[in-house]
């Protein structure tokens, strides 16, 4: 017999694992990759294993949590894969600790425990996916745009006096330095022999570079008091510091706070600088 308190865990833990199970099932129909097909079936097949077990023991059929199911299927499909199911298995700690308390209590838990943490990791891990692969070179077009660019901004808000003016000259000084950032990246791959995906990289690059450029200027575009448009601007930085970090965090498993610290204080501290360097420039060259 299992008593109230166990049955109620188990309920739990069971509608988790079709819940798991459908969210696989239709990522799996949507993947061309027939590699990511195969792992996310697989993915798939042992929560529909893990139901059925705990089937036997409830002897209660449980339907899965629409809300869940959507939602990440759809952050999926839009962030990337490996990001959605990633931040899926975060959210499975409080599952993990669920089955912790019942394993004493049914045979065989230990099992599905160890599937979870061990099995569907490794395949997890082995997704191939393509944006992943130019990480690094996104990381590359962001870090130079947001220094960069906030420095060059900073700058010139106390050298200028017109926010029409600081901005069109950010967005000069960002396209320019976007196309020899994309042009670094392109020489700089193809001399690693990556010939293939030299293009690639040096697209991710720019492209990174030009949106960064354009969250940046846009206060300056908009707003006439130069002052809060530089602030809205550090906001924005700070913003897609923390957005980029914790995507970058989740999907290759890395330290979010360390590197989160690390870009900003970098961004902020350049751009502080060419705040007073503007200033200097102000007050000796009188523009």
């Amino acid at each position: 017999m299992i008593d109230k308190n166990t049955m109620k865990k188990l309920l739990i833990l069971q509608e988790g694992e079709i819940t798991d199970y459908v969210i696989y099932s239709k990522l799996a129909s949507k993947q061309k990759l027939l590699h990511n097909k195969d792992i996310l079936k697989k993915i798939a097949e042992d929560e529909l294993k893990h139901y059925h077990f705990l089937e036997k023991h409830t002897h209660n059929t449980v339907s899965p949590n629409k809300f869940k199911v959507v939602f990440f299927f759809l952050i999926a499909r839009l962030l990337g894969l490996t990001f959605g199911i990633k931040l899926m298995e975060k959210g499975e700690d409080k599952t993990q600790k669920i089955y912790n308390k019942v394993k004493d209590k049914i045979d065989g838990i230990q099992n599905l425990i160890d599937d979870e943490e061990e099995h569907e990791k490794t395949l997890i891990e082995a997704l191939d996916e393509e944006k992943l692969k130019y990480v690094g070179s996104i990381v590359l077009g962001l870090n130079d745009a947001l220094v960069e660019l906030t420095g060059t901004l900073a700058g010139l808000t106390l050298a200028f006096a017109n926010t029409r003016t600081v901005g069109i000259a950010g967005l000069i000084t960002g396209i320019a330095a976007s196309l020899s950032m994309a042009s670094s990246e392109y020489l700089s791959t193809k001399q690693e022999g990556s010939h293939r995906f030299a293009l690639k990289s040096s697209l991710y690059t720019g492209v990174s570079y030009v949106f960064a450029v354009a969250f940046l200027i846009a206060p300056y575009m908009l707003i006439n008091n130069k002052f809060i448009a530089l602030g809205i601007t550090i906001a924005i930085v700070v913003m897609i510091i923390f957005i980029f970090n914790y995507y970058i965090s989740v999907a290759k498993d890395l330290n979010f706070k360390k590197r989160f610290i690390e870009m900003v204080t970098i961004s902020l501290g350049v751009a502080t600088l060419s705040f007073f360097i503007g200033y200097i420039v102000n007050q000796f060259l009188e523009i």
